[in-house]
């Protein structure tokens, strides 16, 4: 009987002792943060408006063509809402995308939540806060990009553009960017020009690019076409129509 206890005994210290089983990490063909501008140029029907160009986007027939093609057939994907430097939030947390339903699931979850963010400009403050998404989700991907969406690009408060940007670039992610000139999403800054700022301060890594949005009616095609080509890693001119 004593014998037994004690090997009751020590079965159960080493059960405790013994460390808890790791996470199994998810890989997937890409890493994508899906940074919305949400600033106060942004009313909330324009914030609805983005998130159905996103949701539409995402369902497209060709992007999901995309996803299963592409290696690991299946990509990671959040959105987020960003304005000033202490406004940033998630809107759809992390989701695997491996075709049809899941894209529907997602288009469905970005529809629900109310507006995340408020504020000035503070483009350096949401590019660190997508850094971080990244580096702390339980995914594993060669490819991770943030895909930053603004009508202009102006920093109010936090962070430099210029530190942010490198940052991102140095933990080796690209930054990717969609011009936002459609005027019912506030319209085309009037004193630069909003494309080759993009160019010139935001992006950055591996293949960065810049797409824009230069109607209300084109909005979501933009973001067909910037999907295709962050997921499948192609050049806009191999683009389907």
């Amino acid at each position: 009987m004593r014998c037994r206890l004690v090997c009751l005994i020590l079965m159960c210290l080493s059960i405790a002792a013994a460390p808890a089983a790791a996470t199994e990490r998810v890989e997937v063909g890409l890493e994508l943060v899906l940074l919305a501008d949400a600033t106060g140029s942004i009313d909330n029907a324009e914030i609805m408006f983005q998130r159905e160009g996103y949701a539409q986007a995402i369902t497209n027939g060709d992007v999901i063509t995309a996803i299963t093609s592409s290696i690991y057939g299946k990509i990671a994907v959040t959105y987020v809402e960003w304005g000033d430097a202490m406004s940033q939030d998630v809107v759809v947390g992390w989701q695997i995308i491996d075709g049809a339903e899941s894209a529907a699931r997602f288009a469905r979850d970005l529809m629900i939540p109310p507006r995340r963010a408020h504020g000035f400009n503070a483009i350096g403050s949401a590019l660190l806060f997508a850094k971080q998404l990244i580096e702390a989700n339980e995914i594993w991907s060669f490819r991770r990009v943030i895909d930053i969406s603004a009508d202009s690009a102006n920093n109010w408060s936090g962070p430099s553009i210029e530190v942010a940007r490198d940052a991102v670039i140095a933990a080796d992610i690209t930054i990717n960017g969609l011009a936002v000139l459609c005027r019912h999403c506030s319209g085309r800054p009037n004193n630069y020009d909003l494309e080759a700022a993009f160019q010139e301060l935001i992006i950055g890594g591996n293949g960065a690019f810049v797409v824009t949005a230069d109607s209300p009616e084109t909005f979501a095609d933009a973001v067909r076409k910037k999907l295709i080509m962050e997921i499948a890693d192609m050049p806009a001119d191999n683009l389907p129509d």
